[in-house]
């Protein structure tokens, strides 16, 4: 299926691996030339052939040099996937419940997962009000569950999904359109890295790190019984972020193998 992507300019952040790394290489095999964002630029992203900027997104400068990069590289931005984010911001183990966060631990999770969105998208809508184009915002299973993984994280990830209802709201008239896409487990580092979210909860329980990689569709629900693949998220992403989906503003879609079992 042609999305109509061809030519469209689009920026990612947090594309140096796991889902971000897929948007853009769906985005760019859709045609869209794509600015992809990271601390680190990987071999992979440097792959895919998409142009790159580093930078930390947790600074409050970095969202607004980010977007002025964009519409200097391409002369119009017409889409925003503010994908930066995850569940081991803060360094030390997330895995120990609600008492054992600090407030340094819960400022630096809203820094990446919610701050970040939010200073990408103000920076970003003068230009995408020009274009009339579309922001995409990953969320998480975990902002309508938040007992599925770190407190602050999940609180933080349900904040952007609320953010981004609010932005479809105000802006939708000026032709802006903002949805949600809320992925439930994906093979990602929070979950596989040695060092990750999925490794300290695992230690937690007294498993080991592929005991709980094995138990853990099962044991949330998807009925898919297994982990969600970071290219189906992508093709989420992709299809909301074009004009096929010109009447879609104000939805969380979820992609989490059936998990979530409430209407």
């Amino acid at each position: 299926m042609d999305l109509r992507l061809t030519d469209k300019a689009a920026l990612v952040t947090g594309a140096s691996r796991g889902i971000g790394l897929a948007v853009v290489s769906t985005l760019v095999a859709e045609g869209a030339r794509v600015l992809a964002a990271s601390r680190t630029i990987t071999p992979e992203l440097a792959a895919t052939g998409a142009a790159t900027m580093a930078v930390d997104l947790t600074r409050p400068d970095g969202p607004s040099r980010l977007v002025d990069r964009a519409v200097a590289e391409f002369g119009r931005l017409d889409v925003l996937v503010n994908n930066v984010g995850g569940g081991d911001a803060g360094g030390e183990s997330q895995a120990g419940g609600f008492l054992s966060f600090t407030d340094e631990q819960w400022l630096a999770s809203f820094e990446l997962n919610f701050l970040a969105g939010v200073r990408a998208t103000r920076a970003a809508l003068p230009a995408l009000v020009d274009t009339r184009g579309a922001i995409v915002n990953i969320s998480s299973l975990g902002g309508r569950v938040p007992h599925s993984g770190p407190v602050p994280y999940t609180t933080a990830k349900a904040a952007l999904t609320a953010f981004g209802k609010a932005v479809a709201e105000e802006f939708g008239p000026r032709g802006v359109r903002v949805n949600t896409v809320s992925p439930g487990p994906v093979r990602t580092a929070m979950w596989e890295a040695p060092d990750g979210y999925g490794a300290q909860l695992a230690a937690v329980m007294g498993l080991s790190h592929e005991q709980l990689l094995d138990a853990l569709p099962g044991a949330s629900g998807m009925v898919t019984g297994r982990f969600v693949d970071p290219a189906e998220v992508a093709t989420a992403v992709a299809y909301l972020a074009s004009p096929l989906a010109g009447s879609v503003t104000g939805t969380d879609h979820l992609v989490d193998g059936g998990a979530l079992k409430a209407a």
